[in-house]
């Protein structure tokens, strides 16, 4: 069954919103040869850059991995900010 991935891709001066590629992986060569013409049809519509499509092995996305504990439940990565900088950066700026 084919997989969709998003691939964000950097942003331009110009850009109104986020690019990015679609990546349709898992596809049978004939899903490829029966939907090559809409491809540009799908861009347009859904804003990408452009769509890729591939059969055969998957496409991993590093930025897509998401990071699992050992039970397998998803780990989402908690951070404490360091507002000693910014703290002196405005004092100096209130001066």
């Amino acid at each position: 069954m084919p997989r969709l991935q998003i691939l964000e891709l950097p942003e331009g001066a110009g850009d109104d919103r986020p690019p990015f590629a679609l990546i349709i992986d898992r596809v049978s060569p004939e899903w490829v040869e029966a939907n090559a013409e809409s491809m540009p049809d799908i861009n347009d519509k859904i804003g990408a850059r452009c769509v890729l499509a591939f059969h055969g092995d998957d496409v991993e996305i590093p930025a897509n991995e998401i990071p699992v504990d050992p039970n397998g439940y998803p780990v989402r990565p908690r951070g404490e900010g360091d507002f000693e900088q910014l703290h002196e950066q405005l004092k100096k700026g209130l001066r």
